[in-house]
């Protein structure tokens, strides 16, 4: 007989296994509920104390266990809130500590917990090794927790206010009221609310990472106020700008994001760096010795000349890193060339260029593919009349505050961005290319092309991440459009605030609300994207419409004899190209043959290259020098004499032989 367990026996058992399978499970989870890669602060034993008593800014932790159902269902709550406030990092942080990981245990226990999750707040400046204040309310929705963070953080006195922060309770009106007609440095923005409304705090709180601007907030209990500054609802903001004019600030909704975006993009407000990366380029002047001239442009259009500027450093700087192409690097470079042979929206000339390099790569029968050969044909060394692709490098749309910063990496987000939207305009224009009815075309060669050619390794590692996570869910032309735009807005967030990140032109989410109002919603006090109308919103701006040809060159020269290249030695400097940044070749000395250095995170070492042109000239990169083309003329010239000397010759045989063999009828 089976021996059956005591029903205690068998409760006890039945723990232990639960108690097992949770050890287990949070094993699994604990790797992927919260990552590096989120805006979460993760602690461990190790740091939990160091990190958050004395500390110059409060904080907010959650000790979860991976195990906790309800604690994995919340994360991304969590991940959200956290991503949500991120800019008040100087006020206060949010962490995370997992309590199922075995070197967590004795922390946990010291500090008391024994429910998960269980939030703890912890002041700045606690000095008294306190285990912080334990939040038991019920609500934990993302904007009700933002609130009592809010709340948490004004409940500090003076003495221990964490360092960084503004003042939050409401400005007085005279101190308000004195700022009319008075000149300053910064702009000054006013949040006219009700005393219960949390926007003014929040829009503080979103800008303490800017400078050029202050925040303050005033009740509309102020009734003198409101009408000295006009305003006859709220919430609403006035706008002091540094010359002494003042107004109402016209925002589209008047909602915390909307407010926080229309101040984040006034003219010389920025990110808090160092001075030396807040110099604005002086016409004229790069800080490299270098002669540039600042373009004035409307951020609401694309320009031809960013995407033709793009497609000259590819071809001409980035594609030099290969002598040969072969393999999967050929068959990669034939696809991209097809994609923007069909789907490039720019002059003829281009296009038509395009086009010539597309046959010449299909009808060419070669596996290996000498780089000169594919340059010669750029550079148009056969002079055929109608190819011409500028050298002149002209960011417009993609020019930076210095020769490090957005040009080429922009220029290739936006080549790609209008690509993406010429195949959902243009659904034949790829037929009979082996790419028709795929709406993955131009996302699968973007990114096999930043795989296999894009200097940043670290930038192609991130993009081979993001497509293997959700590429796959691209069914259609306009589920590609959406999934690049998404992308983009990922690494924007990122990178925002790095060293990548440009003061003139700050990483934010995009379209910002100026250009697309329609695109922004908010729901229980979350920032959300109207996905309709962004698909709307970039199907016009990325339309060849709305590409504009200013600052563009298409002056190509007249069409001639090929002029043999003249030695040349070209040397390209140590370079450290980031997602963001870029490494500009001067218009006065675009190289022909540049090998660009790759790079990485873990900063490797890079050496320039020299690469000395040949004398005589070459065609289509394939060894003929000047003397075979002689010979060849001259071999063309004795074929020519030698047929029309067989002709007549013949002709004078064939005459001969008809006068003798000619019998006159009767």
């Amino acid at each position: 007989m089976a021996f059956l367990p005591s029903p205690p026996m068998a409760v006890a058992f039945c723990v232990k296994l639960g108690v097992l399978l949770g050890l287990l499970l949070g094993q699994a989870q604990s790797a992927r509920l919260y990552t590096e890669e989120d805006p979460v602060v993760i602690l461990s034993s190790d740091s939990l104390k160091q990190t958050v008593l004395n500390s110059s800014s409060a904080w907010l932790l959650q000790f979860y266990s991976s195990w906790c159902g309800h604690c994995i269902q919340y994360s991304p709550t969590w991940k959200a809130l956290a991503g949500d406030v991120k800019d008040w990092a100087q006020a206060i942080q949010i962490g995370v500590l997992d309590c199922a990981h075995e070197k967590n245990f004795d922390i946990c226990k010291e500090f008391g917990i024994h429910f998960y999750p269980t939030f703890r707040y912890f002041k700045a400046h606690d000095t008294t090794n306190d285990y912080g204040k334990t939040y038991r309310g019920a609500d934990r929705e993302l904007q009700t927790v933002r609130q009592l963070m809010v709340n948490f953080v004004q409940n500090h006195t003076k003495h221990d206010w964490p360092v960084g922060c503004p003042p939050l309770d409401p400005a007085r009106s005279e101190e308000i009221l004195s700022l009319m007609g008075k000149k300053t440095e910064f702009y000054t923005a006013v949040i006219v609310e009700d005393e219960d409304s949390y926007i003014g705090r929040e829009v503080i709180l979103d800008l303490m990472p800017y400078e050029g601007l202050a925040v303050k907030r005033a009740l509309s209990s102020d009734k003198l106020l409101m009408e000295k500054l006009g305003i006859s609802s709220v919430p609403s903001a006035y706008l002091f700008y540094p010359n002494s004019t003042h107004t109402v600030m016209n925002v589209q909704k008047r909602l915390r994001f909307f407010f926080s975006s229309f101040l984040k993009l006034l003219p010389g407000v920025h990110r808090k760096q160092s001075a030396s990366s807040l110099q604005r380029p002086q016409p004229g002047n790069n800080g490299q010795g270098t002669q540039v001239e600042w373009k004035e442009f409307e951020k609401s259009k694309v320009y031809m000349a960013d995407l033709e500027s793009g497609l000259h450093y590819l071809l001409r700087v980035e594609l030099a890193t290969h002598k040969t192409l072969e393999g999967e690097e050929l068959k990669t470079f034939k696809d991209f060339v097809t994609v923007v042979a069909k789907l490039f929206p720019g002059h003829q000339s281009v296009v038509k260029l395009l086009e010539t390099l597309l046959e010449w790569l299909v009808s060419l029968p070669l596996e290996k593919i000498p780089y000169d050969a594919i340059l010669d044909l750029v550079n148009n060394k056969m002079r055929i009349s109608g190819l011409y692709l500028s050298e002149q490098v002209q960011w417009v749309g993609c020019q930076g505050s210095s020769v490090a910063l957005r040009g080429y990496p922009c220029s290739l987000w936006t080549l790609f961005h209008v690509l993406t939207v010429q195949a959902a305009n243009r659904p034949d224009a790829l037929a009979n290319t082996g790419f028709e009815d795929d709406p993955l075309a131009v996302l699968q060669t973007m990114r096999r092309y930043i795989g296999t050619f894009f200097g940043c390794r670290e930038c192609g590692k991130h993009f081979e991440e993001m497509a293997q996570e959700s590429l796959n869910q691209v069914k259609t032309v306009d589920d590609a459009v959406l999934w690049l735009w998404r992308k983009h807005n990922q690494v924007n967030a990122r990178l925002s605030g790095s060293m990548s990140e440009d003061p003139m032109f700050p990483k934010t989410q995009w379209p910002t609300p100026d250009l697309c109002p329609t695109c922004h919603e908010e729901q229980e006090g979350l920032h959300v994207w109207n996905e309709q109308m962004v698909l709307t919103f970039l199907r016009q701006h990325y339309g060849a419409s709305n590409i504009s040809p200013k600052y563009s060159s298409n002056s190509q020269p007249e069409p001639g004899p090929p002029a043999p290249d003249k030695p040349k030695a070209i040397t390209k400097p140590n370079s450290n190209l980031h997602l963001n940044q870029n490494l500009k070749p001067s218009p006065d000395s675009a190289p022909k043959h540049q090998k660009r250095s790759d790079t990485n995170d873990a900063g490797q070492k890079h050496t320039g290259i020299q690469i000395e042109a040949r004398p005589g000239m070459t065609f289509l990169g394939l060894g003929f020098s000047s003397v075979d083309m002689s010979l060849c003329v001259l071999l063309y010239a004795l074929s020519c004499v030698f047929l029309m000397f067989m002709f007549f010759f013949f002709r004078f045989r064939s005459k001969r032989w008809k006068t003798r063999n000619y019998r006159p009828y009767v």
